[in-house]
């Protein structure tokens, strides 16, 4: 409510006082205020009646070079998606490109500070997210720009990578640290589980046949399957962790190489824990409850619910690092138009 009383009074504000000199200036100001802080609205009201504003410059640079310097992905959509930015761009391309300090690859190529690069968790989705960001930008500049030099005759993909060698350094670290700590207490000790598991028969098998003696129990069947899934699923997850602490961590492979094998180590280990706990469940059932049929419905409950323990606790630790690399990777991304967007959704 607050917000649109604002919007309503800049609104009112600049009908009633946009051909008067200093009240301009301090529009001016609060243009770039409002790009700095990542405000596509106020934005959006003022160059609705100051048009050409949009080319306006804060210490040599440009509204353009201002949202992608901070990282502030709501001004850059506005600015390049919803307002006339390419015929901009392709009108005032010589003024734009003409050296290192208005080239936007070289802009989007340098560290961001601190504050800005902790709006996400993680040294690897930190690389991810810059990269995204150079990755787009390139999309935008005519391509003889990605191989322009500067006065130290670097590209823009040389200063990227000189300007973000620490990063991608804790990246490579919270990485193997990540893949380490998943390999030793996860991955490892529920493969030595289940393995026994499948070399003891819950319930014994037939002195004669030698087979099972509940094979033909749903119970039983669970248990054989639950086993096989952990079995081969927890083997997965391990080597995929163990890819992890082998890979050679380039700066491009943070965009979406290691994060798909970390997301899908993540959803084996899952499958993996789930499906262990399943086995284990149904083996104390046949082994516990079976024979007693008027026992089970007392049993079940608390089966039920200590199963749901682990399974849940897992879920609860490890789905928010999940669900932000699911999302960062394969997520419909910070940029585009997004008035279109909010529109298909």
């Amino acid at each position: 409510m607050k917000h649109n009383k604002v919007l309503t009074i800049l609104k009112f504000c600049c009908e009633k006082n946009g051909k008067i000199r200093n009240i301009r200036d301090g529009f001016e100001d609060a243009l770039i205020l409002a790009v700095k802080n990542d405000i596509p609205e106020v934005i959006e009201q003022i160059t609705r009646f100051f048009p050409l504003w949009i080319l306006n410059r804060d210490d040599r640079r440009t509204l353009y070079q201002l949202s992608i310097s901070n990282r502030c992905e709501k001004s850059y959509n506005f600015l390049v998606y919803e307002k006339t930015y390419h015929k901009d761009l392709h009108h005032h391309e010589n003024h734009f490109f003409e050296d290192e300090d208005k080239n936007l690859l070289y802009v989007a190529a340098k560290l961001v500070p601190d504050d800005k690069l902790n709006k996400v968790t993680g040294a690897a989705l930190q690389m991810q997210r810059e990269l995204q960001w150079f990755k787009e930008i390139s999309k935008i500049v005519p391509p003889r720009q990605m191989k322009s030099r500067n006065r130290e005759n670097d590209t823009p993909m040389m200063v990227f990578k000189k300007e973000h060698r620490d990063l991608r350094q804790k990246g490579e670290d919270w990485m193997k640290q990540t893949a380490g700590s998943y390999i030793i207490t996860a991955a490892a000790l529920i493969i030595i589980m289940v393995f026994l598991a499948i070399i003891t028969v819950p319930g014994g098998n037939n002195g004669e046949t030698g087979r099972a003696i509940h094979k033909d129990k749903l119970s039983f069947m669970i248990y054989c399957y639950s086993v096989w899934i952990s079995f081969f699923t927890s083997n997965t997850s391990l080597l995929l962790f163990l890819s992890l602490l082998t890979e050679r961590y380039a700066d491009e492979d943070f965009l979406k190489r290691l994060p798909k094998r970390l997301i899908f180590g993540l959803v084996t280990l899952f499958m993996s824990v789930t499906t262990m706990v399943i086995a284990y469940s149904a083996s104390f059932y046949i082994m516990s409850v079976f024979e007693h049929e008027e026992l089970v419905s007392w049993h079940l409950v608390p089966i039920c619910l200590i199963t749901s323990l682990p399974i849940a606790s897992f879920v609860t630790l490890q789905l928010p690092l999940l669900v932000d690399l699911i999302s960062s990777t394969y997520g419909r991304g910070i940029f585009g138009n997004q008035r279109e967007l909010r529109k298909t959704t």
